[in-house]
């Protein structure tokens, strides 16, 4: 019987949940709503249990209060997707309860715990949607005290906590219709319980496998980039220097009694004294760099082994005081961070005034480190972000704690199209309030679409659809459904259409061909003369086009 849990048994369980969701991820990815090529939850959900491990393996202490805080910390930078961002709370909560524990803690900490995870990930949401990742947290914590009361051993504890979580996640489909539709669970749940099952692993030494989720499993894709030449540009939030000075110098006519061992001995020194160490060659010439606060010690320990040429040192403190000086100098008030998937979306949100693009989207969530990063490179007090996917916009929230000498403006634009039309919005000569509020309401002028295929049979909307369909849906639900691309996105725009609309403006992504996307062009021309139909290469993943009504 285990009715204890120490800080390194702490750790396994952590480990145990992380790799047992990612080893599932693939298989919560197919439990995806919408039967489109774009299920992502095991995937946002495994990357931000891998950044809380990260963080968690380079903590070198092991008491409680340095892990917790290591894991809590790795989760909220790692966090990505609407239900990676919920787990990093759920995480968040429970580490604020575990890090008090002095050796061990025992069944009712950790109910309490769970307790606390629950409160503070349905606080991270502004509108808490029953029949999700939340509402299995919550039924599984609202058990937890009075499973405590009855099981001391860890063992019987999280099994029957694990058999409550199993029980209102079969319970998800009743509280939320879309899942009914779908005949699936929900997947962000599914994620949760499967990390739980790690945790209960780690304590009974039982191999970690996938045959606790039967579902039929898909591919994903995992890993963001930045766009664009900008992606080299230096974080603009300088710091300060640890190591002054960049001291750079060779040694030469080495002693007669020098070895090639005494130059790793030099090696292994400067590193004792600085970083940035460079120290190779041989007998005849080595090459030496290292950033230190006392550079004369470098010098010192050099001409043990021979002469010093060609010396140079600098003052980095002079130079980060330069840089600093200059970029303060060039700062502007506010600046614009667009996030979307597909270089000509990208050039797009370019011409708008964007100073910064970012990739992300269906089946790529940024994590809110991700998008912290990019919004330090903006050399701008206060940077509007548009996430441009609601699947984004949590993560989007959550980088507000991670930037410093920064303000995030998130403006909640759930599709590309909505991205430009708050953009163009966007007035450098206005105020930041007129400026947030122009950009939101811009996004009540825009009525938008996707097309894509679905991925599996199933009946949603009103529309029985089998695998291959080609299907045009807005962010809520899907509109149409057609033979093919073109018969598809004309019956999408006959849904979106309304009378005031004049401009019609199409996105073909990089699966579709110039000519085609005209050709369609020229047949919406002919069902809408009274409308302006513009053609516009969007290259993104996953949908065919991006549909705009203004």
């Amino acid at each position: 019987m285990q009715k204890t849990i120490n800080s390194t048994e702490f750790r396994k369980m952590v480990a145990a949940g992380a790799r047992m969701l990612e080893i599932n991820r693939a298989k919560v990815d197919a439990l995806n709503v919408f039967p489109v090529p774009d299920g992502d939850t095991g995937t946002n959900m495994s990357l931000t249990m891998q950044s809380a491990i990260k963080e968690m393996n380079a903590c070198s202490s092991n008491r409680f209060q340095e892990i917790c805080d290591a894991v809590s910390k790795g989760a909220l930078k790692g966090a990505r997707g609407n239900s990676g961002v919920i787990s990093s709370q759920i995480f968040r909560g429970i580490c604020s309860v575990l890090k008090d524990t002095k050796d061990t803690f025992d069944t009712k900490t950790f109910a309490k715990a769970m307790e606390a995870g629950t409160k503070v990930a349905y606080s991270a949401v502004s509108i808490p949607k029953e029949g999700t990742i939340l509402t299995v947290v919550r039924l599984m914590s609202e058990s937890a005290a009075k499973l405590a009361q009855k099981n001391k051993d860890f063992v019987e504890f999280l099994t029957a906590l694990i058999q409550v979580g199993d029980e209102a996640l079969a319970r998800t489909p009743e509280l939320l219709p879309v899942l009914k539709k779908a005949g699936v669970v929900d997947s962000g749940g599914v994620g949760l319980m499967t990390i739980m099952r790690g945790f209960l692993a780690a304590i009974t030494g039982e191999d970690i496998g996938t045959d606790s989720i039967p579902t039929e499993a898909q591919d994903s894709k995992g890993d963001e980039t930045v766009f664009g030449d900008n992606s080299d540009i230096v974080n603009l939030d300088l710091g300060d220097i640890e190591f002054a000075y960049c001291t750079e110098f060779f040694i030469v006519h080495l002693k007669q009694m020098t070895t090639l061992a005494d130059i790793d001995k030099l090696k292994e020194k400067l590193m004792g004294i600085g970083d940035s160490v460079i120290c190779i060659g041989d007998l005849e010439l080595v090459k030496v760099h290292v950033h230190t606060n006392t550079p004369g010690v470098a010098l010192t320990y050099a001409l043990e082994l021979g002469e010093l040429d060609r010396l140079k040192i600098e003052n980095m403190l002079e130079e980060n005081r330069a840089l600093k000086a200059k970029l303060e100098a060039e700062k502007k008030e506010m600046g614009m961070l667009a996030i979307c998937a597909g270089s000509g979306l990208e050039e797009i949100f370019k011409d708008l005034m964007c100073d910064r693009v970012i990739e992300g989207g269906q089946t790529m969530n940024p994590s809110a480190q991700d998008i912290a990063d990019a919004v330090q490179k903006i050399n701008a007090s206060n940077v509007f972000v548009l996430p441009n996917n609601s699947n984004v916009i949590l993560a989007a929230e959550q980088a507000k704690a991670l930037v410093n000498n920064r303000t995030i403006h998130v403006i909640p634009t759930k599709n590309v199209p909505q991205g430009f039309a708050a953009a163009l919005a966007f007035n450098p000569e206005e105020r930041i309030p007129e400026n947030k509020t122009n950009m939101t309401h811009a996004l009540d002028n825009v009525a938008s679409g996707m097309v894509t295929h679905a991925v599996r049979n199933t009946t949603m909307n009103g529309f029985k659809l089998k695998e291959g369909d080609i299907i045009g849906l807005d962010n809520k639900r899907i509109l149409a459904k057609g033979s093919d691309i073109d018969t598809a996105t004309l019956s999408l725009i006959k849904a979106l259409k309304s009378p005031e609309h004049e401009l019609i403006t199409l996105y073909y992504g990089e699966d579709v061909s110039e000519e085609d996307a005209s050709s369609l062009s020229e047949k919406i021309n002919e069902v809408y003369p009274d409308c302006d139909v513009d053609v516009h290469y969007g290259g993104q993943p996953v949908y065919y086009y991006m549909v705009s009504l203004e």
